[in-house]
């Protein structure tokens, strides 16, 4: 009886190895829902008809919208009560907007908390010649997230692959990261940029991941020496590592971006919301 109660425990428990094993190597994987899209993306389709096209991008699965300064701002001429009714019935939240920081911060700022967003993000600055001129893009930095945190938003900056080149042996982003206020700015990693400028962006998210709380979601192809962007999944960028890392970093938003159109950009909008309606990391 103890030798059958005994093999009877130890199969109970093989059991339970096999059972926990599997869960860890399939029931820990994720999906990314909801995910979001930047209208620049659109931006030929936008200004002539910026309801439209923001439906259409809800219809194919976008859940969360990052605006930009478009001819008409970045509400596209409605009032911040109206953008948000409008987005609301579409069962869409705007999270974030790119704007220009330097023009009428206080209208910004008021605009975005009217419409019921979370970030403010500078989405460019241009290389700089030296550290010099980088301490005075951190101090601005700093100056401008201090005044949009008191208006009750966060304050970020979006980079290109200009900020992730070496700069006399050293990257400046990483400086942005060190010479800015953790509680006044925040930061956006564009996939895409930090990958074509020649960095590692997993490894930089388990590094500094803590700053960063969006992405931009974006692939891309290097043609005769040129970084070409594409369709999600059919570029160079691993994203099923990629993401995976950024969830695990604390990336909190996942805004799917494209430039260049192997068809058109509705097509691609398409494409790249069934992508990641597919993807599980």
């Amino acid at each position: 009886m103890q030798r059958r109660l005994f093999l009877k425990q130890s199969l109970l428990t093989a059991g339970t190895l096999a059972i926990g094993t599997d869960l860890l190597a399939n029931g820990l994987k994720k999906s990314i829902n909801p995910f979001g899209v930047q209208l620049y993306s659109v931006r030929d389709m936008m200004p002539k008809d910026p309801k439209g096209t923001m439906t259409q991008l809800a219809r194919l699965g976008y859940k969360q919208f990052e605006s930009y300064a478009g001819p008409q701002g970045f509400l596209w001429g409605m009032a911040p009560k109206e953008a948000k009714m409008f987005l609301d019935d579409l069962g869409v939240k705007m999270v974030s907007t790119h704007f220009d920081f330097k023009k009428d911060l206080d209208k910004s700022i008021e605009m975005a908390n009217g419409a019921g967003l979370t970030y403010l993000l500078c989405p460019y600055i241009g290389a700089q010649k030296s550290y010099d001129d980088w301490k005075k893009i951190a101090d601005l930095f700093n100056e401008t997230g201090e005044k949009v945190r008191k208006g009750g938003l966060k304050f970020g900056y979006h980079n290109h692959d200009y900020s992730f080149k070496p700069l006399d042996g050293k990257i400046p982003q990483v400086y942005l990261l060190e010479n800015t206020d953790p509680k006044d700015v925040m930061f956006e990693l564009d996939m895409c940029w930090i990958e074509a400028a020649g960095q590692d962006a997993a490894e930089h998210l388990k590094k500094y991941g803590n700053r960063y709380e969006l992405c931009h979601v974006k692939d891309f192809n290097r043609i005769d020496s040129k970084v070409v962007q594409t369709d999600l999944g059919t570029g160079s960028v691993n994203y099923k590592k990629l993401l995976r890392t950024a969830m695990d970093n604390g990336m909190k938003y996942f805004i799917i971006e494209q430039e260049d159109y192997p068809q058109s950009p509705m097509v691609s909008m398409k494409n790249d919301a069934a992508y990641m309606q597919k993807l599980s990391v």
